[in-house]
């Protein structure tokens, strides 16, 4: 029976929510549950960055607005008491404001021009976030930021995962429903041939600006979860590597593709964690780099593309091989 690419993200996809909805079941350790809460907000924010790059868009500071939806949401939270639950959604909304106007000054300019603006803005977002904003942020020493639950709550922690677990899935679907819609064909038509996508009508400059406004709030989203889940924050979180990890994520799982996020975010999370376990430290940056060209070179469309690459070589094979010798 043949699977065609789309039948292929809708199983990996529903596959892996089945896993997660049972993980917890499986085990009843709390490092795993802590680690697979932290896995899914990764999710979210390699999609957020996916997002942008499907509109044909690079961001090698999206950790700036990763950190701006957790600051944003941990000082509405502990000014107003209001829950984090609903504060993580002002947080990201405070993200996606500010990158509709970073974007207003740079959306024109080319991929990597755009991201290197990113770049330096996460770095300007620190440095504010240290000096002028430190009364509020409390600067290099950070604030305590209010949790999703409260830890006296008996089971908390599985209450957070599946409260983290039912954003992740919204949010997939979210981003699927952008793909398919008019709205992400017109992300795919700019980001294939921008001179044709005009001459159909496109706006190129209106339709970037909403992936870029889109893909920050979800990064803010992100951002908001993991703090609220771990219960401090520090400016670290605008750090370079922050920035990388969800570029990683979606080119070792999949650029452009609903599963990619997914697949990358999990393969290297595994993989990270198990050499930690192994003793492995920072050997681990050298593995994971080598994993990541070798990846690029012979799976340029990541891992998702990892069946049809075995479905091709199987039948090369089958076609190179000699026929049967006739009978005597």
């Amino acid at each position: 029976m043949n699977i065609t690419r789309d039948q292929g993200t809708k199983i990996i996809t529903i596959l892996t929510v089945a896993v997660a909805i049972v993980a917890p079941f499986l085990s009843d350790n709390l490092y795993l549950l802590n680690l697979l809460s932290l896995m899914l907000i990764c999710i979210i924010f390699a999609s957020a960055w996916n997002l942008l790059a499907y509109s044909g868009q690079g961001s090698l500071g999206h950790a700036a607005f990763f950190g701006i939806g957790a600051y944003a949401s941990t000082l509405i939270a502990t000014a107003s008491g209001i829950t984090p639950y609903i504060t993580i959604f002002f947080g990201a909304g405070v993200a996606a404001l500010i990158g509709i106007l970073i974007g207003l000054t740079c959306v024109r300019l080319k991929e990597w021009f755009l991201a290197m603006v990113t770049f330096g803005f996460a770095i300007i977002v620190q440095t504010l976030t240290v000096s002028i904003l430190a009364p509020m942020t409390g600067g290099w020493d950070g604030i305590s930021s209010p949790r999703l639950l409260s830890p006296s709550i008996p089971g908390y922690q599985f209450i957070e995962y599946y409260s983290i677990l039912l954003i992740t899935i919204a949010t997939i679907i979210v981003i699927w429903y952008i793909m398919r819609s008019r709205l992400g064909l017109a992300f795919s038509a700019i980001r294939e041939n921008e001179l044709e996508a005009r001459a159909s009508g496109i706006d190129p400059v209106r339709y970037r600006l909403a992936a870029f406004g889109m893909s920050a709030y979800i990064a803010g989203v992100a951002g908001a979860l993991q703090i609220h889940h771990i219960g401090y924050i520090t400016p670290e979180i605008y750090s370079v590597d922050l920035s990388f990890w969800p570029v990683t994520y979606v080119i070792f799982g999949g650029l452009g593709t609903l599963a990619g996020p997914i697949v990358g975010t999990i393969a290297l999370t595994i993989i990270w964690d198990g050499l930690k376990m192994a003793g492995i430290t920072f050997a681990r940056y050298v593995i994971v780099g080598i994993l990541l060209i070798l990846v690029i070179i012979f799976l340029p469309k990541g891992l998702v593309s990892l069946p049809d690459r075995l479905k091709e070589w199987w039948e090369g094979r089958n076609d190179a091989s000699p026929p049967e010798a006739g009978r005597r």
